[in-house]
């Protein structure tokens, strides 16, 4: 079977299935595998140290697949930004032709650079009045980001199954649905909601490519629905990430009114990509979002989207249709 819709067409892809950004994951590897099976890969771009290594990731990953592939790059706010313009550059000298942007108002200078050159334009919110606001400004798609999702679910806390239809109902553009999706079951359900496809990131680390160390695939495997932390609250700028002793630090001085300074030198990205590459799932904070619950085995790319568009076939043409009088 295959579920033809707005997502497919757009983005030249077979299934509706997209792989978000992950920093430090978001590799030639991750990206091929899932474009090779149908879906749509996307490199991360800051997980490059240059916008010269993100060249040649690009031409690295455009050698192990034929197929369609992105790059994410994400606006954080931060003292000392990375030179993102020569990033957006470096997608422009590669000849890509999708981007998954997320992060502050400032991304826009980067809509503006790559939408001239015929660039699609998926974009990823947390919130309604953010995707229109982007929708106005000439994004191609709305990825909409409900609580459940690892990374950075907004202040709102509004999960996916009211985000979804309350962003459908207002959205005119293609819509992916993101966070908490990881089988079949979500698929149909992203698609009954109003979405025109799904964005995984969590699951996808899951997979057999994830060029993750395997301790962080097993306890995702291990985890339940319960599994993360929300960090950085009383800092506003709200992170889902896996629970163990550093998220639990993090949470625990929160707690006690300290400022972010107390716990920086605990989440700061090395740390965290220390880890991936030893398997000390404790040595720092690392993102995983609740499908953690849903998550019982490590399958290849092609396994795993494969068997979500069956799932999802079984249960639109299956488990609803019989319930049809």
């Amino acid at each position: 079977m295959a579920i033809k819709t707005r997502i497919t067409e757009m983005l030249g892809i077979e299934h509706p299935i997209v792989q978000g950004g992950m920093q430090w994951v978001g590799t030639a590897e991750m990206a091929s595998a899932v474009s090779n099976a149908g879906g749509l890969g996307i490199l991360t771009a800051l997980t490059q140290p240059s916008a010269q290594a993100l060249r040649d990731e690009i031409e690295r990953c455009r050698s192990m697949t034929s197929k369609p592939f992105g790059v994410n790059i994400t606006v954080f706010p931060t003292i000392n930004p990375p030179d993102y313009k020569a990033y957006a550059q470096a997608v422009l000298d590669g000849g890509i032709t999708i981007v998954e942007t997320a992060g502050t108002p400032a991304v826009r200078e980067l809509w503006e650079m790559l939408k001239p050159h015929g660039v699609k334009l998926l974009h990823k919110c947390t919130a309604v009045r953010h995707a229109l606001s982007a929708e106005r400004a000439g994004v191609d798609v709305i990825s909409i980001d409900g609580f459940e999702c690892a990374g950075h679910p907004g202040e709102d806390d509004i999960p996916g199954l009211i985000l979804i239809p309350a962003a459908a109902d207002k959205v005119k553009i293609p819509m992916l649905a993101s966070g908490g999706f990881g089988d079949g079951r979500g698929l149909a359900a992203a698609l009954a909601l109003g979405a025109d496809g799904i964005n995984m990131g969590t699951r996808f680390c899951a997979t057999v490519e994830a060029p993750i160390h395997d301790a962080f695939k097993q306890s995702m495997v291990a985890a339940d629905e319960r599994s993360t932390d929300l960090i950085f609250r009383t800092y506003r700028n709200t992170a889902r990430v896996a629970k163990n002793g550093i998220s639990q630090q993090v949470v625990a001085a929160e707690k006690e009114g300290k400022p972010f300074t107390e716990v920086a030198d605990l989440v700061k990205g090395v740390r965290g990509r220390e880890g991936l590459q030893t398997g000390d799932t404790d040595h720092g904070i690392w993102s995983a979002g609740m499908i953690q619950g849903l998550i019982h085995d490590i399958p290849t790319c092609e396994v795993l989207i494969n068997r979500i568009v069956a799932e999802a076939e079984a249960v639109i043409r299956g488990r609803l249709g019989a319930m049809l009088a």
